[in-house]
């Protein structure tokens, strides 16, 4: 990777063109200037979601809030603040999401969008939110689960799974059936709180699911993979069940679906992608996050797992990390260059 020799007021991470991990290089950018319910914030941490390498082949639809660098996971120090956020103060530890920019020295991002770290570390609050406020998302808002419920969550051994599992633990979940492509990310899920862990290479997920309930399926199912897996998650749903669908590794387009179990058993059937909805939206969900699920992460009641933290020098390392998919839980950067600085 190499540095762009033109002045400007801070370092970021951006894309050549649009390709492989090889197009990332350290480039100049304009320092962002807070808008008056913004906190600017130096980047001490961010992390990697899949988002990112979508967006760094140019296959990301973004959100008009979005600048062209990457990353919405962070957390660093309050440098300053706009005239309207008043939450917030010079030298505040801080976690937040943004619409973008994380990949470089200072980010600006809406108050309403920051928590105190508090007793966490910069790499751990720079991996929550993303994956926290999407599984919240799935499992509690679309997915309205109750006590003795049972549920599915595929692609279970990444950030979004672990959090998952463990939000259908705390809403009294009476079994998790969890899909994964490995025997060790199927025990990891397990040490989680997965009760029923399938192994999608050697089982076909539906026969576990409808054998393990005696035809009657699952209530909730939280869906990355889309096409691929449609059809027998239609089927592994029982009546007045709910699925969501967070992301499409799986490709957009389903053929030869049977969609008659949708009106038959009453399903109901959302998507979600957390970066296009409103400022308002997402700042509801940071409230909920922080009243309901916070507290048990600070406490230490839920698990939370980095695999691996990259200086950002390393960072086309990183991504070829993430796009192998031979790691669970997350993948974080630290943003060395702001490392040891006075604040």
């Amino acid at each position: 990777m190499s540095s762009s020799s033109s002045s400007a007021a801070m370092k970021a991470i951006l894309v050549k063109q649009p390709g492989g991990a090889d197009q990332l290089y350290f480039g100049q950018a304009d320092k962002p200037v807070p808008k008056p319910n913004e906190l600017l914030v130096k980047i001490h941490c961010f992390a990697l979601n899949r988002m990112d390498i979508v967006q760094r082949e140019g296959r990301y639809p973004l959100p008009p809030e979005a600048g062209p660098i990457l990353g919405v996971e962070f957390a660093g120090i309050v440098v300053s603040t706009g005239a309207d956020a008043l939450r917030f103060k010079p030298g505040d530890r801080v976690f937040g999401l943004a619409y973008g920019g994380a990949y470089a020295q200072y980010v600006a991002v809406d108050e309403g969008s920051v928590h105190l770290l508090g007793s966490l570390t910069m790499e751990m609050g720079s991996s929550l939110l993303e994956c926290w406020y999407t599984a919240y998302q799935a499992v509690s808002d679309i997915g309205n689960m109750k006590a003795g419920e049972d549920i599915l969550i595929h692609a279970a051994s990444g950030g979004v799974g672990t959090a998952a599992i463990q939000l259908a633990k705390l809403a009294g979940a009476r079994r998790i059936f969890v899909t994964a492509g490995s025997p060790e990310k199927l025990e990891y899920c397990r040490k989680v709180g997965a009760t029923h862990p399938i192994n999608y290479r050697e089982q076909s997920f539906k026969d576990v699911v409808l054998r393990a309930t005696d035809g009657r399926g699952v209530d909730i199912i939280c869906d990355y993979l889309l096409a691929s897996y449609f059809g027998d998650n239609i089927d592994s749903l029982a009546k007045d069940g709910r699925m969501s669908l967070q992301g499409a590794m799986g490709g957009p387009v389903a053929e030869q679906v049977n969609l008659l179990p949708i009106l038959f058993k009453r399903l109901r059937i959302e998507g979600s992608t957390l970066r296009s909805r409103s400022l308002e939206y997402q700042r509801r969900l940071s409230e909920a996050f922080s009243r309901n699920v916070l507290p048990h992460i600070e406490s230490g009641e839920m698990f939370w797992h980095i695999d691996r933290v990259f200086d950002w020098e390393d960072i086309q390392d990183a991504h070829r990390l993430m796009e192998a998919a031979s790691f669970t839980g997350k993948i974080v950067v630290r943003v060395t260059d702001n490392l040891g600085d006075p604040e």
